[in-house]
């Protein structure tokens, strides 16, 4: 007879839409005292503790962080050049 047995309602879980900043900081209190009893592991991350993993784990990532190319002053300066010749040109019409 299982067609017939009503199922049991799911039970209420209440999410406040609204945060408390007295129960916020009441929180960070008590998560600092027990870190400093030691019931609760450090969270000190680093800043630099996640840098290159995502590249890692994905191959076009990981080939773009292998490329070596880097702009030197001297082709910075050549493309200046270069861009300030064209400019010339298109507003004279000659060099």
């Amino acid at each position: 007879m299982g067609m017939f047995q009503t199922r049991e309602p799911r039970k209420y879980r209440r999410i406040s839409m609204y945060t408390s900043e007295r129960q916020d900081k009441l929180d960070k209190l008590v998560r600092d005292v027990k870190r400093e009893m030691g019931e609760l592991p450090s969270t000190d991350i680093e800043p630099d503790h996640f840098k290159g993993k995502f590249s890692k784990f994905t191959p076009r990532a990981h080939r773009a962080s292998q490329r070596d190319f880097k702009l030197t002053w001297p082709l910075a300066l050549i493309i200046v050049m270069v861009l300030v010749l064209l400019w010339r040109y298109i507003l004279m019409g000659r060099l």
